[in-house]
């Protein structure tokens, strides 16, 4: 990873993540020193952040207790919009207007150090600010409610309350984090991308053929991953015939060793060859023509993980029971809040991201575990840990013509609600 951090201490924290190149800017030159020194390994610059120049570009760029010192902080993210590429993240924090009186006070009683005059930002100004210079925000984050340290108190609130309405209105600072905005490098679309559509399947045997017929061919070559998960009816042999049927298809056929939907997609997209990865479920509740939406959002930089939303059009008789409704607007307001992204449905099948993206989740995998055994939250973890952005696409959700769920919503209602403690200590309140 190519790191660049203004305004960074004593280099700490850049040297924390150990990049393959790592550059830090300050204005003072004792801190340069210091730094070079204590991290002989990172290029330090003296420099005055609104003049600096590069000419390469950096995958991660970190402003440190910065853009409320800025003279121009539109100025400054231009500059760093012209040294990121699509993949870029921008990592910043600012405080909340809320303090402005508090430290103020604290000033006036001459209790604080001196400080430069202060830019107060609402939260809306940074994301304005962000927008005009050409980046999306991706994730905001509220920290530190209390900044001082009393035992039992200060964890309560800086672990806990920070994180829940309407404690996080009054947080000292937020982060945030942004990308690039795909939309102002029209010239970087990747229209040739290749398309690995992975299909598990259990007992769906009546499915298979319109799977082929239907399945649209996208990019420069679309291949079908059939994963089948030791059905009791003739599943595996259906696909086995219908491969032969159609040669012309590019079709793969594997027999899962574990079980759940979960071993299914990761067994799928390790044997995936194209640029971009795509789940399908097997019963076709989801129309296989609507591959080409997902398809066109996450070429056309819309987004990094583009998931599927069943709740937004009107659905079909039977398609979606009572209690199943209510458990998914139950789970999406929940992951929304652990996200820190809008996530309206977490357990629509379909769902879209780069093949590079999802090696980098399977690196980071030990953070959460192997626990998820409909894979869906493995990879929205996952994408939210890494900063993706997750765009959702709404979908017309289908009535099943053969067979039956293999979801039982009781038990697996309570499996979704540890999943949700388990990701909360993992995400929010760690």
């Amino acid at each position: 990873m190519r790191n660049l951090e203004l305004v960074f201490g004593h280099g700490d924290q850049l040297d924390f993540y150990k990049p393959s190149f790592g550059v830090g800017v300050d204005f003072s030159g004792k801190v340069i020193r210091h730094a070079t020194k204590k991290h002989p390994n990172i290029f330090f610059i003296q420099a005055d952040v609104h003049e600096m120049e590069f000419k390469e570009k950096f995958d991660v760029i970190i402003l440190s207790d910065l853009i409320n010192d800025l003279w121009d902080v539109q100025h400054v993210f231009e500059k760093l919009r012209n040294i990121s590429h699509l993949s870029t993240r921008l990592v910043l924090n600012f405080y909340n207007n809320l303090w402005r009186i508090p430290f103020s006070v604290v000033k006036w009683l001459g209790l604080g150090a001196e400080i430069l005059e202060q830019n107060w930002f609402s939260p809306h100004d940074v994301y304005n600010l962000l927008k005009l210079s050409g980046f999306d925000v991706v994730q905001k984050r509220p920290v530190v409610l209390w900044p001082l340290k009393i035992p039992f108190l200060s964890k309560l609130l800086n672990r806990y309350l920070i994180h829940i309405p309407p404690f996080s209105w009054f947080a000292l600072a937020n982060i945030v984090v942004a990308r690039p905005d795909p939309a102002r490098d029209k010239n970087n679309l990747r229209t040739s991308s290749s398309v690995s559509v992975v299909i598990p399947v259990r007992n769906e045997a009546g499915n298979i053929e319109n799977i082929f017929k239907r399945v649209p061919e996208l990019g420069r070559q679309t291949e079908l991953i059939f994963v089948e998960g030791h059905s009791s009816d003739n599943t595996f042999e259906t696909i086995q015939q219908l491969i032969e049927r159609f040669p012309d298809r590019k079709c793969k056929l594997f027999q899962q060793s574990g079980t759940g939907k979960g071993n299914a997609v990761r067994l799928g997209f390790d044997k995936a060859e194209g640029d971009v990865l795509m789940i399908l479920d097997a019963d076709m509740t989801v129309p296989p023509e609507d591959l080409s939406r997902f398809y066109n959002a996450i070429i056309g930089g819309r987004g990094e993980f583009i998931n599927g939303v069943r709740l937004v059009y009107p659905l079909e008789n039977q398609s979606m029971r009572f209690f199943n409704i209510l458990g998914n607007k139950f789970f999406s307001q929940a992951f929304s809040w652990l996200l820190g992204q809008p996530i309206k449905d977490t357990l629509c099948g379909t769902k879209v991201l780069w093949k590079r993206d999802y090696a980098s989740i399977v690196k980071n995998r030990h953070y959460f575990g192997n626990f998820d055994p409909f894979g869906d939250f493995d990879l929205l973890f996952g994408a939210a840990k890494l900063n993706l952005k997750i765009v959702e696409m709404p979908i017309r959700y289908r009535a099943r013509t053969y067979g039956r769920t293999n979801i039982d919503r009781w038990r697996h209602g309570w499996l979704l609600l540890k999943m949700v403690i388990f990701a909360a200590r993992r995400i929010k309140f760690i």
